[in-house]
């Protein structure tokens, strides 16, 4: 037996018991007669005493060799701690050690192990295996654990039937790219990693499993952020004889369900707006809700003003900040500069303050009076004290430029509290958006999405008008899951293909196996897979993902610590019919 307990769990009521523990070597203080050693495992530290009066010699001695990072096995009684430390569980005993066993020596470390390291990010990741020694990031895998725990428990408690499916699937043309796979058996074919488990929970609710789930890895060769990484994790769920609002309710149900159990915090409210009033109000459809600044249209009191950037603009829209009215010329300027920025591309910004005697002073008041400027304020719904920021051009382009400032605003303002929750659903997003590079519409999110019954027929004249069966769970500014109700008849699924540019022959070698599907009695049905990850580092008060996955890939995705991706030998490219040439 290597332990008879681990390093956190002893306490005063186990003083006079013999013990043994292992673990790793956190520090020691060696007094020349006494020496302490804490030693470390996943559960807590405990403190060894090695006293030259009471211990053998022989393990006295062996004990100042002891390094950190050692991995050692020790016996001993549990004894009342002189200088009790309040701060740990074990602080009030120490143990007495009568043997020592050195289990593994090893190197010192490239960075301390401790909650606040020396260690860079870069170092960190190729030795991530000792990062995952230090409280945060061992807290956050057994977070993570704790949330995917409970995300179990509450669908299995509603009768959803976990079920695994394939990782060696078929590429599609359609969404991001594939990860491919060549197939040594079948000459010059490739299997792809699966994007999301798709088809195969659509073709479970035609097998008549009513209620599916995973927790699946999925896979996508794009360019990473911080909140994105080349294989990721869904919860991934679908639902047969549902309709939309069967959907929201039970996903809503899962998020006030991980809110309480993980975070002890009840939602009462949980918003429902569509895409369009997303866009106007916001400026994106992922809106962080937990403060204001929603947008104010100011066309129509700053238009015809021989001001000629708003008349020339297609929208002039402002925000009101709260309590920036005290920001100063420096500051002002700066934010003008962050605008411009090539990453958000305004070309200037208007600003108005608001001042405490309800008159206005603004960066264009040879154009507008107050009159003008007190518009200005009720639309944008500023306050004595307040500032309000104007920026105009392309309508999509502008709305997208004032949001960004608007999130940074928020962060400098200190109004993105990660303590604070505000989740809520978009919906009504459009069926179709259009490549205006290609001219062709691609699916917004996919081509299996059932367009809203009563927009079918705009399909033939507005295709860009029709509104999807679509939904998105959006929590504190981050899209956190998305899904839909699902065509299930083969007719509707023919003629979205159609739409999507695909020509019968391809829409059949794709997705052949689909539509034959459907013709067998395929039930109604819908679903929604949320991010893990980004839910995951959400409920942690993080915006990143990085630290909630055990072992991730860095900003090119690459694994740093394995030396991943890699070259193969020439045999390995021959035997799977690739040609060494062309590599």
């Amino acid at each position: 037996m290597y332990r008879s307990h681990n390093c956190g769990e002893l306490n005063a009521s186990n003083i006079n018991t013999e013990v043994t523990l292992a673990g790793w070597v956190q520090k020691s203080r060696d007094k020349g007669f006494m020496n302490w050693v804490d030693l470390r495992d996943r559960y807590g530290i405990t403190q060894l005493i090695f006293d030259e009066s009471r211990t053998d010699k022989t393990v006295f001695e062996l004990a100042k060799t002891l390094g950190r990072e050692f991995v050692i096995q020790v016996k001993g009684t549990v004894i009342e701690r002189e200088a009790k430390n309040k701060n740990i569980p074990t602080g009030e005993i120490e143990i007495l050690v009568t043997e020592l066993t050195i289990l593994n020596a090893a190197l010192t470390p490239p960075f301390t192990i401790e909650d606040e390291t020396d260690g860079g990010e870069d170092i960190r990741m190729k030795y991530r295996y000792l990062d995952i020694r230090r409280n945060p990031v061992k807290n956050s895998l057994l977070f993570r654990h704790k949330v995917a725990m409970e995300v179990r428990k509450y669908l299995s408690d509603l009768d959803f039937c976990e079920v695994e499916t394939p990782y060696l699937i078929k590429s599609t043309p359609e969404g991001a790219r594939d990860f491919v796979v060549p197939s040594r058996m079948n000459e010059g074919q490739f299997y792809a990693l699966p994007q999301s488990p798709q088809t195969f929970k659509q073709l479970l609710m035609v097998g008549g499993m009513d209620k599916y789930f995973q927790i699946v890895k999925c896979f996508r060769d794009e360019d990473l952020r911080a909140d994105r990484q080349p294989e990721f994790t869904q919860i991934d769920c679908e639902m047969a004889f549902v309709e939309q609002e069967d959907i929201l309710n039970v996903f809503e149900g899962l998020t006030r369900h991980l809110l309480k159990e993980i975070k002890g915090i009840e939602v009462d409210k949980f918003p429902r707006i569509t895409y369009d009033y997303a866009m106007k109000t916001y400026g994106n459809d992922k809106p962080d809700i937990r403060f204001g600044m929603e947008f104010g249209e100011l066309n129509e009191f700053a238009q015809h003003k021989d001001f000629p950037v708003f008349n020339a603009a297609e929208l002039v829209v402002g925000i009101a900040v709260p309590g920036a009215g005290n920001y100063t010329r420096k500051e002002i300027d700066g934010l003008i500069d962050w605008v411009k920025r090539p990453q958000v591309g305004a070309s200037g910004m208007v600003y108005a303050k608001c001042n405490d005697d309800g008159t206005f002073k603004s960066s264009v008041d040879k154009f507008y009076d107050q009159d003008d400027l007190g518009q200005w304020a009720k639309i944008t719904g500023a306050k004595p004290g307040d500032m309000i920021f104007v920026l105009s051009g392309p309508a999509n382009k502008t709305r997208a430029q004032l949001s960004a400032l608007r999130m940074e605003l928020a962060t400098r303002l200190g109004l993105r509290k990660p303590e604070e929750f505000a989740p809520l659903w978009v919906v009504d997003f459009p069926l179709l958006e259009l490549d205006e590079e290609t001219g062709r519409y691609h699916a917004m999110h996919h081509p299996f999405t059932s367009p809203k019954p009563e927009d079918m027929q705009l399909l033939e004249t507005e295709p860009g008008k029709v509104r999807a069966n679509a939904y998105d769970m959006v929590l504190n500014g981050n899209e956190i899951g998305g899904g839909s109700i699902r065509i299930h008849d083969k007719a509707t699924q023919q003629l979205m293909f159609k739409y999507l540019g695909f020509t019968e022959e391809e829409a059949k070698a794709q997705f052949g196996f689909l539509m034959d599907a459907f013709q067998f009695g395929a039930p109604p049905h819908g679903g929604l897979a949320f991010g893990l990850d980004r839910l995951v580092a959400i409920l942690g008060g993080q915006e990143t993902i990085r630290d909630f996955i055990a072992f991730p890939k860095n900003n090119s995705g690459r694994d740093v610590m394995i030396d991943a991706p890699a070259k193969i030998d020439d045999a390995q490219l021959k035997e799977l019919h690739i040609k060494i040439d062309a590599i």
